[in-house]
């Protein structure tokens, strides 16, 4: 039998109002040992809250009771909206523990049963762990956006699509010679179908990554020893995140430093100056680990000879405007001393962060999902390719397959338990 869990699901406390959550069997019988009664389904009540041990009045709260199987975690669901001080809060959940049957959630246990009771798929469960840890307006968006289900009922309308095409695929080798197959051009609808559903499955694979949204939009500065990458490192964050010096080679390692500009999360990383030969082992390591850096970065910011930028699309910084001649030195003039050039340069960096991250109304996927489609559409790109319909119902049963990964019909017990390990108490 499922055992009936409790949490504090709100913020932690003193708070104005804390939220006790009650959810299993037994939240109906926990509600009558506290309350003394059932308020009406879906509707608040001001209730005396009693310790069931002795009667003492532990506070007056209001009390709301949800049936299940309609409820956010599909199971009987009981609430209490008590005064959010530390006393009351420790008074009301030691109650709740006296009870025969009750025992406190884990972390992330009353998604995990929503997710186990067909209220929420792995993709909607992802989303909401993203949202509880959005920091900026974009990253709420793009999680709200997959909380609620957007790229979930995309993939259900997948799961249509292949139903009907694996159907007209058993009728056309089930029943090819009787009368009630459709017409001899079903393969050639099937062909089309096929097409027409990788080419969606295709478009979506180009959507922005959850990951990049998480972590911020990876820009590294990367130059010369002494360009005036740690001043520019520092100028860019709003603070002493790099030491800087005259001396050469002051950065050995890479700097990592997140920060928000315009609502856009970065990362913005500070190198080790780039040179052809050193005579300090350290400093060399610092080099190699800088190269490497460049080569994950989704923006670079290079305050080096224009000639020598790592990419082509990199940002040229006519750095240290200040100090030097502006005349003869292509890329943006700047001056993280002065602030000359810092606007134009936030300006830059927050159209291109545009084009890497999800706009208005999209969604963002995580590796998992991204690695989902990717299977789908190796599964439909195949069946696409074949004039063998044995092959091509194969391909699409290994299709549906795809996408019960995707939805988390099926997957792994570990992969589920990392997932919600990452959830807070309460939720």
């Amino acid at each position: 039998m499922t055992e009936t869990i409790f949490a504090l699901s709100s913020g932690a406390p003193p708070a104005g109002i804390a939220v006790v959550r009650i959810s299993g069997p037994g939240a109906g019988q926990a509600l009558l040992a506290l309350a003394g009664s059932l308020p009406p389904a879906r509707r608040a009540r001001l209730s005396s809250l009693r310790d069931p041990r002795d009667g003492a009045l532990l506070d007056r709260a209001l009390v709301l009771w949800f049936p299940g199987p309609d409820t956010a975690t599909g199971e009987d669901l009981a609430e209490l909206h008590c005064h959010g001080g530390r006393a009351v809060i420790a008074a009301v959940e030691q109650a709740l523990a006296s009870l025969q049957g009750l025992r406190r959630a884990e972390a992330g246990e009353f998604t995990r049963r929503a997710f186990a009771n067909g209220r929420m798929d792995l993709n909607a469960v992802e989303g909401l762990s993203d949202l509880l840890a959005a920091e900026t307006q974009q990253q709420r968006r793009a999680a709200l956006l997959m909380a609620e289900g957007h790229f979930s009922q995309r993939v259900e309308q997948w799961l249509r699509t292949l139903l009907d095409l694996s159907a007209m695929t058993e009728a056309a080798l089930d029943f090819s010679d009787e009368d009630d197959v459709p017409d001899h051009g079903i393969e050639t609808r099937i062909g089309q179908g096929v097409r027409i559903l990788a080419e969606d499955v295709r478009a979506v694979l180009a959507s922005p990554s959850a990951e990049r949204l998480r972590d911020g939009v990876r820009v590294v500065l990367a130059g010369p020893p002494n360009a005036g990458k740690s001043t520019l490192l520092n100028r860019l964050v709003g603070r002493d995140a790099a030491i800087v010096s005259d001396v050469a080679g002051t950065t050995r390692d890479r700097i990592e430093v997140p920060a928000a500009l315009g609502g856009t999360a970065f990362l913005f990383t500070d190198t080790a100056g780039l040179r052809g030969e050193t005579g300090d082992a350290i400093e060399a390591i610092g080099i190699d680990r800088a190269r490497g850096a460049l080569e994950a970065a989704d923006i670079i910011l290079w305050l080096g000879p224009a000639d020598e930028a790592p990419r082509e699309d990199a940002i040229v910084i006519a750095a240290q405007c200040d100090r030097h001649a502006k005349a003869d030195r292509p890329g943006l003039p700047l001056s993280a001393v002065t602030g000359e050039g810092m606007d134009r340069l936030a300006s830059m960096l927050l159209e291109r962060a545009a084009m890497l991250l999800p706009g208005e109304g999209d969604y963002a996927l995580h590796q998992r999902q991204r690695e989902g489609a990717a299977r789908l559409h190796a599964h439909l790109t195949s069946a696409q390719g074949s004039d063998d319909l044995l092959i091509v119902a194969e391909e699409l049963r290994q299709a549906r397959h795809a996408i019960d990964l995707l939805t988390g019909r099926a997957g792994t017990e570990d992969m589920l338990d990392r997932l919600f390990a990452g959830f807070c108490i309460g939720k």
